[in-house]
């Protein structure tokens, strides 16, 4: 068989690991609009929708990695230290998320909190990336039925929360 046969352009899409990077770099790039509204003084109403999708974002990606893809790569690679620090990134970022969530933009620790939440995001983003990703290949995790999986996950999560395919003026006007 050859490479290509393993690989299937469909299976590529579902793949694990491109799924949860291309979710990365999404969340990067929101958080860089964020900072960019910061900069420039942009409006609270203006920080608040950027800051709603990043919560959102985070929020689904969190869930599904903890259900499907952080159980499979545990059980794979048995190294429980990578994995336990991990979880306690994710609730570290959750309580941020959190206090996000109940915080109007005006408070003076509100761009600040969206800050150290994008860095620690950063630092766990780097961590899979360089050192779970590689060790789950290594390991032969299933990425790419993992990835399909997940990707239904993610979908359902969107759904459940009446995110799937909103434009943000439809969630702000649903909100109010």
């Amino acid at each position: 068989m050859t490479k290509t046969a393993h690989k299937p352009a469909m299976q590529h899409e579902d793949d694990a690991i491109t799924l949860l990077t291309e979710d990365h770099k999404k969340v990067k790039k929101l958080f860089a609009e964020f900072a960019k509204l910061a900069k420039d003084e942009g409006s609270d109403k203006a920080k608040a929708a950027v800051v709603q999708q990043i919560c959102m974002a985070l929020n689904i990606h969190a869930q599904a990695e903890e259900e499907l893809f952080y159980p499979a790569v545990r059980d794979a690679i048995k190294d429980d230290d990578l994995m336990n620090e991990a979880d306690v990134e994710h609730a570290g970022a959750k309580n941020l998320i959190a206090q996000l969530e109940a915080m109007a933009p005006e408070h003076d620790h509100y761009v600040a909190t969206v800050i150290v939440l994008g860095e620690m995001i950063d630092h766990h983003v780097n961590e899979e990336e360089q050192k779970m990703f590689p060790k789950a290949k290594k390991a032969k995790v299933d990425i790419a039925a993992l990835g399909a999986a997940l990707s239904q996950r993610m979908h359902e999560l969107q759904a459940e929360r009446g995110e799937a395919e909103k434009p943000v003026k439809a969630r702000k006007a649903l909100s109010r």
